[in-house]
């Protein structure tokens, strides 16, 4: 029976980072992963001889280089990596739009300063006030409140509710696992890494960015093996003492660290583990559809990075009762990126909530169908706001959540995991901690900072404390 140090489930971002922080101080790990490509959430697919990035739209936490104290600065000084190494590409421009008023931001935060004292004069005070509490607010801690909830604050420095759901319309469909509202602090993290630091894209994809992690980790000597499914992960005593493969294969660990999510991860452990009879599931997911172009969109008027936007009067972030909710979405446009040169063909990707459990239902015809109609549906409805790019449509896919769910184990296709977050990324098990979204650090920087953090403080801290 193989014997490491570290176990880590999951070949995502913050599986990868834990691997190659723990590697780089001689630890013997293996990262197991059920599919045979790497990425989890933020993945790539190849169609029709074309590469697809899946996840998010942009890399989130943007820095130039130098900003060696912002999260991705943080990163890279944890990972060994220069800036130049990730080839990062800023955004130009993006947008928020609302059937009243649009904001548009950059990667400059002065920018959307301007825009909030130009089309809500009598809120920049409140707002300005608000960025204050945000610029001093400690949101990575791992022990830090959870209890505050993001609306209840807004509230106490903005009184117009529509510059409320503009702030709030990005900062959810980046990182929030909760209807309606969410915690403070995950608020924080998402207002920071959005509107204060901005969007980049890798030069050529995630599949490049993945490629990096993964040389750097087998480099250092860390174990990768893809197509291995965990069966079981076998507790004695209150310790994790092995994991059971798929394929029956048995390895010893003296420590398990998981990204499958909360739930997903306790109903793996033998005996099985709870939390708390009420600790909820995630139910937020998303249908995406993504059209190659024959022309640049900025050629027919698409041209922002990306567009959030809304057709109701009001915004409202909820599982829909509908397979999608076309009254809300984000538009990315990766050819508005500053690439040193043009991308070879034309993209736009859009994405809308979409109920989980109404995918799960249609048999598979009714299912190609279905989504169909949806895109239709979505389209038509962007189409409210946008020109129709549908005769330079070359090559389009759609997924939904019950391809999430396929390929990345998360119940209900949830992007964010579960509503309650473990930010020590403890568990019942004493020698099993969780990394990722359930963890409560979001989007690409922050699932990598994850990882990195749960390596740190429950393996290479307690090594050095013994």
């Amino acid at each position: 029976m193989a014997s490491y140090d570290v176990i880590i489930i999951g070949a995502g971002l913050s599986g990868l980072a834990a691997g190659i922080r723990l590697a780089h101080f001689d630890k013997k790990v293996c990262i197991v992963e059920k599919h045979v490509e790497v990425g989890g959430l933020n993945s790539f697919y190849v169609r029709k001889r074309r590469t697809f990035d899946v996840g998010l739209h942009a890399m989130t936490n943007y820095a130039p280089k130098g900003a060696g104290r912002s999260p991705l600065g943080k990163l890279l000084k944890q990972l060994r990596f220069k800036h130049e190494d990730f080839q990062l590409c800023p955004q130009k421009i993006s947008e928020i739009r609302f059937p009243e008023k649009s904001l548009n931001f950059t990667n400059d935060f002065e920018f959307l300063k301007q825009e909030v004292a130009e089309q809500f004069p009598g809120q920049i005070d409140g707002f300005l006030k608000l960025v204050h509490k945000i610029e001093t607010f400690d949101e990575l801690s791992l022990t830090g409140d959870t209890r505050t909830q993001a609306l209840e604050v807004l509230q106490s420095f903005i009184s117009d509710r529509l510059l409320i759901d503009m702030l709030c319309c990005p900062i959810m469909y980046y990182g929030n696992a909760r209807e309606r509202d969410m915690d403070f602090y995950q608020f924080v993290i998402m207002f920071k890494s959005i509107f204060m630091e901005g969007f980049a894209k890798p030069l050529r994809g995630m599949h490049f960015l993945l490629s990096l992690l993964v040389d750097k980790y087998k480099n250092l000597g860390g174990e990768l093996r893809l197509g291995a499914e965990v069966e079981s992960i076998n507790a004695d005593g209150g310790q994790v003492r092995s994991v059971t493969l798929k394929d029956k294969d048995c390895l010893k660990a003296q420590t398990v660290i998981s990204s499958m999510g909360t739930v997903e991860t306790l109903r793996r452990c033998r005996p099985e583990q709870t939390l708390e009879k009420t600790w909820p599931v995630g139910q937020l997911s998303f249908m995406e559809s993504i059209f190659v172009l024959d022309r640049e969109p900025k050629e027919m008027g698409y041209d922002k990075s990306i567009v959030f936007f809304n057709t109701r009067p009001q915004f409202e972030y909820r599982v829909p009762d509908q397979l999608i909710d076309v009254t809300s979405g984000v538009l990315c446009c990766p050819n508005n990126f500053e690439y040193p040169k043009p991308l070879a063909e034309g993209m736009l990707r859009l994405t809308n909530l979409a109920c989980s459990r109404l995918w799960n239902e249609p048999v598979r015809r009714e299912y190609i169908q279905a989504k169909k109609d949806c895109r239709a549906r979505a389209l038509e409805s962007l189409f409210t706001f946008f020109p129709d790019f549908r005769d330079s449509v070359v090559f389009l896919d759609t997924f939904t959540p019950k391809t999430i769910h396929k390929y990345t184990g998360h119940l209900n296709g949830a992007v964010y995991g579960s509503p309650h977050k473990i930010k020590d990324g403890t568990t019942p098990v004493e020698n099993l901690f969780i990394c990722g979204t359930d963890q409560g650090f979001l989007g690409i920087v922050g699932a990598t900072l994850s990882g990195i953090s749960m390596a740190n403080f429950h393996v290479l801290q307690k090594a050095a404390e013994s």
